[in-house]
């Protein structure tokens, strides 16, 4: 019992970190990376849609993303959707494609950018704590069924695998650092 307890555990803590992992991509470095994209949507046939549906986003140099829409007509929403964003960038486009270049990040942007990490880096490892915390009270709940000692040893090894994930988080977070650092 608690060892199904602690896989379930450890299946919403590794959720828990590529969530923040996944976070983590959204925030713009100096480089270009289409993961920065994912979450916007654009409104196509009066309905939102996700970007990723509408085109194909490469990357052909370090500090640019070409965005090419499989239907030309979704060319103008897909800018002004980019635009809106608020990701600190300007696209321009064509007709037919949209480019996107990235400047260099300011040394105050950089600073900015590693708050906003920080902070969901913060999130990330609250919601791993919930999750300990969320586990321990169903080992609790077991009382009368199993030994005292079983239960505490099972609280030791949910501490152990909190804190291996909790370090990740926080390794996840230097990377992520060191990457808006570099200029």
């Amino acid at each position: 019992m608690i060892s199904d307890l602690l896989t379930e555990a450890e299946q919403k803590m590794e959720m828990a970190v590529d969530h923040v992992g996944s976070e983590f991509a959204t925030v713009r470095t100096g480089r270009a990376n289409p993961q920065l994209l994912h979450r916007i949507t654009v409104e196509y046939y009066g309905s939102p849609t996700p970007l990723q549906q509408l085109a194909s986003i490469a990357v052909p140099e370090p500090r640019m993303l070409v965005v090419q829409p499989f239907d030309k007509s979704t060319v103008t929403g897909i800018e002004r959707a980019i635009q809106q964003a608020d990701l600190g960038l300007n696209p321009s486009n064509d007709g037919s494609v949209i480019r996107i270049a990235f400047p260099p990040l300011t040394e105050e942007r950089r600073r900015d950018l590693i708050k906003l990490v920080k902070h969901m880096a913060e999130e990330g490892r609250v919601s791993v704590r919930n999750i300990r915390r969320h586990s321990k009270t169903d080992m609790e709940a077991l009382h009368g069924e199993i030994s005292d000692d079983d239960i505490r040893r099972g609280e030791d090894e949910l501490q152990k695998l909190t804190d291996r994930f909790i370090e990740r988080i926080d390794r996840l977070m230097g990377n992520k650092e060191e990457e808006l650092l570099e200029v």
